[in-house]
């Protein structure tokens, strides 16, 4: 039964790295953006 439980792992870990190969890595949450201060205000024309 032990010798079972070691190929079910191995298969398992092979099929992670196909699906990794195949998508990429998994997918992480997105930092969040980093706010870039904007000056918004409306310049006197000359």
């Amino acid at each position: 039964m032990d010798y079972i439980e070691k190929v079910l792992e191995k298969l398992k870990e092979w099929a992670r790295k196909v699906i990794e190969s195949l998508l990429g890595p998994e997918a992480e949450p997105e930092p969040e953006p980093i706010p870039i201060p904007v000056n918004d205000r409306p310049r006197p024309r000359r």
